[in-house]
């Protein structure tokens, strides 16, 4: 027998079985008018707003004007607090109701009336539902690193930016923009080759390659390149995305 209706309230990511308090008002036949009422128990025993109990704006109880009424949702525990210090029979028995409500709510549901129950089985679908979304949402932020690790297990050693950036699934000019303008690279006055921060050498983002190359003349020169390795181009990879806005 529902003496009271019990109401799944979604907050915080989680349901939260609650009674209506007005309801219960009306089951205990308190003499006090509902609001005065409500207000003097919140004080008297300290309940918390958002832990204890919810308050809604009902505005259509006023259809001709006014303060809209507030309604409230009582934590179970709350409840069976307020049916208590009542000290009526009508409170005992609500109290009765509400661990009853616990107990029930505490035992694995029965298939066979889950199955017959609307309530129950549009309960356990909303349930299912806010899971898919949870587990697409999971695997929506998960996806961009296992792409990313997939880019690192085609990487041998160190590259250059512009075969990074080809890894990258980028045009190499931007990934040269974006590791100038995030100070991973830069150019000394005079110099035409790009050159990498102390800091990205430091953490083992970033590496120079030093080559001698022979002219058609037989002279020589020293050629220096900035290769990202492995671990930067792990960095990057997460990055892309944001790289590419």
């Amino acid at each position: 027998m529902e003496l009271i209706k019990i109401t799944d309230l979604p907050t915080a990511g989680r349901h939260i079985p609650t009674a209506d308090a007005r309801e219960l008002h009306g089951y205990m036949a308190v003499k006090d008018d509902f609001s005065t009422w409500m207000k003097r128990r919140i004080k008297k025993y300290e309940f918390t707003d958002g832990v204890d109990y919810w308050v809604f704006s009902d505005s259509a109880e006023n259809p001709s004007g006014g303060r809209p009424t507030l309604e409230y949702k009582l934590t179970l525990d709350m409840a069976k607090e307020l049916a208590m210090v009542e000290n009526n029979d009508k409170g005992r028995e609500a109290r009765r109701y509400f661990i009853a409500c616990e107990e029930r709510a505490k035992s694995p549901p029965d298939p066979v009336k889950a199955l017959n129950d609307p309530a129950v089985m549009r309960h356990l679908l909303l349930t299912y539902s806010e899971r898919v979304l949870d587990l697409e949402q999971d695997v929506a932020e998960l996806t961009p690193k296992a792409e990313a690790l997939d880019r690192i297990a085609t990487a041998d050693g160190s590259e250059c930016i512009t075969d990074t950036a080809k890894a990258l699934g980028m045009r190499p000019k931007d990934l040269f923009s974006w590791l100038s303008g995030n100070k991973w690279i830069h150019r000394r006055a005079g110099c035409a080759h790009w050159i990498a921060y102390q800091d990205k050498l430091m953490r083992g983002l970033l590496e120079h390659k030093v080559t001698e190359v022979t002219r058609g003349d037989g002279s020589t020169r020293i050629s220096e390149q900035v290769r990202v390795t492995a671990k930067g181009i792990a960095l990057l990879a997460e990055k892309t995305d944001r790289l590419l806005i």
